[in-house]
């Protein structure tokens, strides 16, 4: 099996680097595989009326961000703490104006579909749903800009200095936008929130207490919002 030719792989690294970690990536990874199999029948998504895949366009036996977003809610449904998905093909470096489009189409609906149902099932006022990235976008435009006989390739640069995230449900404020730009979208014009405000208030609508939780590492304790930090109280509900 494929499983354990990655297994043997793994062991035989670990005999050769001695490195604990690669100890600790295989008992994770067995774990994981163990969670999966010992439930078939909830990765299995054709048990779902056809209504449901209507609403998050969803296709049984098929790879993508809306059969996760399903999976997600059974996961949520059946009492999985955390959840985490992925999605790529947003590093739109070239053709961001023909690529973008098609993209947000991909997302939009299995999101939405995402919180109506965990709402309807009476599971969103316990459940924070996050939509982030680990950095925004340029709002100029990068590389080429066309010749007026064929259309652009032009696309969007890394930008930390000001971009977007969402969050719902879990105590947060329906409908409330917090913070501005200035009105090229470049930089930070009201209400900015730094990395160790947003894991602030995370750790806060999750029940913890930021400034008490912490690590060991190296020799001395860490707080997972260092030494800096502070909940953002007004996007609470």
């Amino acid at each position: 099996m494929v499983v354990d030719a990655v297994n043997d792989l793994n062991r035989v690294a670990l005999a050769d680097v001695g490195d604990p970690e690669i100890s600790t990536r295989i008992s994770q990874y067995e774990m994981a595989y163990r969670m999966q199999t010992s439930v078939p029948e909830l990765m299995d998504i054709t048990s779902e009326p056809q209504k449901v895949h209507e609403m998050y366009g969803t296709q049984p036996g098929k790879t993508s961000f809306a059969n996760n977003c399903l999976l997600a809610r059974r996961l949520v449904e059946r009492g999985v703490r955390f959840v985490q998905l992925f999605d790529q093909g947003w590093d739109h470096h070239g053709s961001v104006f023909n690529s973008l489009p098609g993209k947000t189409r991909q997302v939009d609906k299995p999101i939405a579909a995402l919180i109506r149902d965990l709402r309807e099932k009476g599971l969103l006022d316990e459940t924070l749903v996050i939509w982030s990235a680990e950095f925004g976008r340029t709002p100029m435009a990068q590389g080429a800009v066309g010749n007026g006989t064929r259309k652009t390739k032009a696309g969007r640069d890394h930008h930390k200095d000001a971009y977007s995230v969402w969050m719902a449900g879990g105590g947060c404020r329906a409908g409330h936008v917090h913070g501005a730009t200035d009105e090229l979208g470049h930089s930070i014009a009201r209400d900015p929130v730094h990395v160790h405000d947003f894991n602030a208030t995370i750790l806060h609508l999750l029940g913890i207490d930021h400034e008490r939780l912490t690590f060991r590492y190296q020799g001395r304790q860490f707080r997972l919002t260092d030494v800096h930090g502070g909940v953002v109280k007004k996007i609470l509900a």
